[in-house]
């Protein structure tokens, strides 16, 4: 292990957002960016001055909604650390693009509406971080706006999620009108001058302790009163802070502030750098595989087409998990079982990108890929083969027919269906004896076939027919003796579609569990799959 290996490791920090919609995950991430000196006017989504758009969010239809539909990366130093930021979905209709981002990531921060608490996709994208045993951040967002009272947000973390919290600061003030927060670690109070630049700009604040005679006077006998009697009940009451814990996803550091007035958020952030693990080892077909090997190593965890419309790209992410990655380096690509180069390696701020030489683990990298990547695929050195554990796979759950409206553009149609299937942005389907012209395409929310029918238009030029099916559960076929199974060899195929998957296995499309298990009573040799029969998951 080299020297310049672990000083660069222990530099990263490689982290989600994670919420459910509207709680501002997004405007966080804009606003790390800007106290990170990545950017120097922060661009909220929701600005009533200004038409600029959130810069994690670089997809057209996204400025248009005010919502992000696919993961962003960012990338920017701060104190001495390389972050690499990944900004996810919050809509529970791109869940699946979430879970593959959280595989990628070494910890975790849930942004928390302090006015809604704890709402069901937060539920939903905390249960993948607490299976995977990664430390979880909490931010509670909106302190600018009237909300739930803080000890009432710490008891229903615990009820809700059951995880402990220890705040690492409290808000200071009262409900809606919070003047600053006070620094458990610090022992020290931060008053925030008003914000008149609409959250545009760094926040000017003051500092002192608890027993500075012009702060007593600053906040007021009330105000001054209370956070003291809040801060004895945290200390004699209140969880013990525990590195321990927190390291290992059973304890999580709270913090309160509001991402679209930039309070709090500095000190969230040095918080965030001084407590985060750097990269961590990665479960393997070979057995944990430690950051600090200096053999490369790494997994594609997300595929984009089009990033840039101009050219027509399209990029595969991978998250660098040991040795030193280099540019036009040879590796091993392990499900082709061929050697490769790794070409135009890029990094990011959103969509803005820049060609690099290097990268060292907890880095996320875009490589060119002419379409010989797939998500999952891990790529190491070719002296030490082995394979990283698969990505959760889920079934669809909403099923449409699709089909180009000019058939003069089948083959723009075609290329467009491909690469967003390969994107794992739908799932692909062909009906058994249906005609050529049109495909099934399966997705986790009814949301993403917005977004299908828009990139079509809007990358390939191609005009849709869209027609929903009475479907929401899909099963994979096969018999135990590995015959081949056809629509004849199932009693009440009918009831549902039969149809086969991009690699040509076959798959029962029906419209609920009811019908589902009437197929499975009235075929007893007949073996269903939640998902395709090499990754038996569900």
């Amino acid at each position: 292990m080299s020297e310049e290996l672990q000083n660069e490791i222990k530099k990263r920090r490689t982290f989600a957002i994670i919420s459910h919609p509207d709680a501002g995950k997004t405007t966080l991430t804009e606003k790390l960016l800007l106290y990170g000196g990545a950017i120097h006017l922060a661009g909220s989504i929701k600005s009533r001055k200004t038409q600029r758009h959130a810069v994690s969010d670089w997809m057209e239809i996204e400025k248009q909604r005010g919502i992000s539909v696919t993961s962003s990366v960012l990338q920017f130093d701060y104190n001495g650390c390389r972050i690499n930021i990944l900004d996810t979905p919050g809509h529970q209709d791109f869940s699946e693009d979430t879970y593959r981002t959280l595989m990628a990531v070494d910890s975790a921060v849930m942004v928390i509406d302090v006015a809604k608490g704890i709402e069901a996709q937060t539920k939903k994208l905390f249960k993948v971080c607490k299976e995977r045993g990664i430390p979880i951040f909490t931010f509670v967002n909106k302190l600018d706006h009237y909300g739930k009272a803080p000890l009432d947000l710490m008891d229903e973390i615990e009820e809700v999620l059951g995880i402990r919290s220890y705040p690492m600061n409290w808000p200071i003030g009262v409900d809606g009108d919070y003047k600053g927060i006070y620094d458990r670690q610090k022992s020290e109070i931060e008053l925030f001058d008003a914000d008149k630049t609409h959250g545009q700009e760094a926040r000017k604040s003051r500092t002192g302790t608890l027993d500075d005679p012009d702060f007593v006077k600053l906040l007021g006998e009330t105000d001054y009163n209370q956070l003291k009697e809040d801060i004895e009940l945290l200390d004699e009451a209140g969880e013990q802070f525990d590195l321990d814990k927190i390291a290992c996803g059973e304890l999580t550091p709270m913090f309160f502030g509001s991402a679209m007035t930039n309070f709090g958020v500095q000190d969230f952030l040095e918080e965030y750098l001084r407590l985060a693990p750097s990269p961590q080892p990665r479960k393997s077909s070979d057995g944990l595989i430690a950051p600090d090997d200096d053999r490369f190593s790494g997994f594609v965890f997300k595929i984009q087409a089009n990033m840039n419309p101009a050219h027509h790209d399209r990029l595969a992410f991978i998250r660098i998990c040991s040795g030193k990655f280099e540019r036009n380096m040879q590796v091993w690509h392990e499900r082709s079982s061929k050697v490769i180069k790794l070409s135009q390696p890029q990094q990011f701020l959103a969509q803005d990108r820049q060609i690099i030489e290097d990268a060292y683990p907890g880095d996320i990298v875009g490589i060119f890929d002419p379409g010989i990547f797939g998500i999952g695929d891990t790529i190491c050195a070719s002296s030490h083969k082995f394979k990283y554990e698969d990505f959760p796979v889920f079934p669809p759950e909403k099923f449409a027919r699709v089909s180009a409206k000019d058939t003069m553009r089948r083959k723009q149609f075609v290329k467009g269906m491909m690469q967003l299937t390969q994107e794992g942005a739908i799932q692909l389907f062909k009906q058994a004896g249906g005609g050529a012209e049109s495909y099934i395409v399966g997705t986790v929310g009814t949301l993403q076939f917005e977004v299908l029918e828009y990139r079509l238009k809007k990358e390939y030029n191609v005009d849709i027919n869209m027609t929903m099916l009475p479907f929401e559960v899909a099963r994979w076929m096969a018999f135990p003796d590995g015959d081949t199974v056809a629509p004849a060899d199932i009693h009440g195929a009918e009831r549902g579609m039969f149809c086969y998957d991009r690699r040509d296995n076959p798959v029962l499309l029906v419209s609920n569990e009811w019908a589902l298990g009437w197929i499975t009573e009235n075929n007893p040799k007949l073996q269903l799959y939640a998902v395709p029969m090499d990754r038996k998951e569900a």
